[in-house]
C-alpha cells in the first residue's frame, strides 16, 4: 500500500471526471488515496472525490487560483506535497496536467512519466505504459530509487469508479504563499459549443481533408449530436480551415481515448494515428481500401463518407426512437 495524492481538476467548480479515474483505481489497489482540489472556493467539492474513492481530501483556496496558471497551481501543488508527503503522485494528462506536472516535478526533484495509457501499484511501486515512438510501440515504465513517483494519464485510459454516495470527507485546508504572482489571467474567452471536448467525450466524430469544405462537417455533427458525440478534425483538416485547432486530433494536437473513435475521410497519418491510436473501438470510413487508418480499425467502411455518416445518423436516430 502506498500514499497517493492525486490532484484532482475542476473546472468553474466542476470537477473532471478525468480524475475520478485516478481516484478509483488507486482505492480500488488499496492505497491512502489523498485528493487535492485547487481553486478559489472549492471545499463543496471534498464529497464527490469521496464518492470516488479518495480518503483524505485537501483544499487550497484563494482567489489568485481562480483561473488555472502554471506559476499559481504549481506553488499550491508544491505545497501539498510537502504538506502530505506522498510516495505517488498523479493528474490525468489534460492540457492543464500536463503542463503542471513537469513543474513541479521540477520544484520536489521528482520522477516523472505522461502521457500514460495503464497504471498498476505494485508494492508501493508504480507501474506504467505508455506509448512512443508515435504510438508505434508501448513502453513498460518503473521508477528506479527513492524519488517522488509522479505520472499523467491519459482521459479515459482507466475507466470510471462506481461512485459511493453515501460517503463523505471533510476537507482539510492547505495554506501557501501566493504573494509575488507574475502572471494573472484577465479574461477567459470560452468556445460556443455545447459538445464535449474532443478528450472528455466518451465518443468522438472526427473528419479529414476528403469533407472538402468546412460547412460539410454538418454532416459530422449531425452524427455527433445524434450519439452525443465530440467533433474531432485532423491536421489536413485544420490545416485547410474547416475546423478549429481546440478540435485537432493528433500528436500536434490533442490525443484522445475515446470509447468510440470514428474517423470520417481520415487516411491515417502518422501523426494522427498518434493521438487516437488508443480508443477502445475505432470505426474507418474511407474510399480507399489501402487507407492506413484500416490497419489499425476494428471496423473498416469502404465507402462514401456522404453516403455512408447520413445512413448512420438515420440508423442511430431510428434505434434510440
Amino acid at each position: 500500500m502506498a500514499k497517493v495524492l492525486v490532484f484532482v481538476e475542476q473546472r468553474d467548480g466542476k470537477l473532471k471526471k478525468a480524475s475520478f479515474e485516478l481516484l478509483g483505481a488507486s482505492a480500488a489497489a488499496g492505497n491512502e488515496t489523498h485528493a487535492v482540489i485547487i481553486g478559489e472556493n472549492v471545499s463543496g467539492l471534498a464529497n464527490e472525490c469521496a464518492q470516488n474513492g479518495a480518503n483524505k481530501v485537501h483544499v487550497i483556496q484563494d482567489a489568485a487560483l481562480k483561473n488555472y496558471t502554471g506559476e499559481a497551481y504549481s506553488r499550491a501543488l508544491t505545497a501539498a506535497i510537502k504538506s502530505i508527503s506522498p510516495e505517488i503522485v498523479l493528474a490525468s494528462h489534460t492540457p492543464m496536467g500536463k503542463e503542471l506536472l513537469p513543474i513541479v516535478a521540477a520544484h520536489v526533484d521528482g520522477a516523472l512519466a505522461t502521457d500514460c495509457t495503464s497504471l498498476q501499484f505494485e508494492g508501493g511501486k508504480l507501474q506504467l505504459k505508455r506509448p512512443i515512438y508515435s504510438g508505434k510501440a508501448i513502453a513498460d515504465v518503473e521508477f528506479c530509487g527513492t524519488s517522488l513517483q509522479m505520472a499523467t494519464i491519459r482521459q479515459n485510459a482507466i475507466g470510471l469508479p462506481k461512485a459511493d454516495a453515501s460517503k463523505t470527507a471533510d476537507a482539510t485546508t492547505i495554506t501557501v504563499d501566493l504573494s509575488g504572482l507574475k502572471t494573472k489571467i484577465l479574461e477567459v474567452v470560452k468556445g460556443n459549443s455545447a459538445r464535449p471536448d474532443v478528450t472528455e467525450a466518451p465518443i468522438v466524430v472526427s473528419g479529414g481533408r476528403s469533407l472538402k469544405a468546412a460547412e460539410n462537417f454538418k454532416i459530422l455533427e449531425d452524427l455527433a449530436d445524434s450519439m452525443g458525440a465530440a467533433v474531432g478534425a485532423s491536421r489536413a483538416a485544420v490545416d485547410a480551415g474547416y475546423r478549429p485547432h481546440r478540435d485537432q486530433v493528433g500528436q500536434t494536437g490533442k490525443v484522445v481515448s475515446p470509447s468510440l473513435y470514428i474517423a470520417c475521410g481520415i487516411s491515417g497519418a502518422i501523426q494522427h494515428l498518434a493521438g487516437m491510436r488508443t480508443s477502445k473501438v475505432i470505426v474507418a470510413i474511407n474510399t480507399d481500401p489501402q487507407a492506413p487508418i484500416f490497419q489499425i480499425a476494428d471496423y473498416a467502411i469502404v465507402g462514401d463518407l456522404f453516403q455512408v455518416v447520413p445512413a448512420l445518423t438515420n440508423e442511430v436516430k431510428h434505434l434510440k426512437e
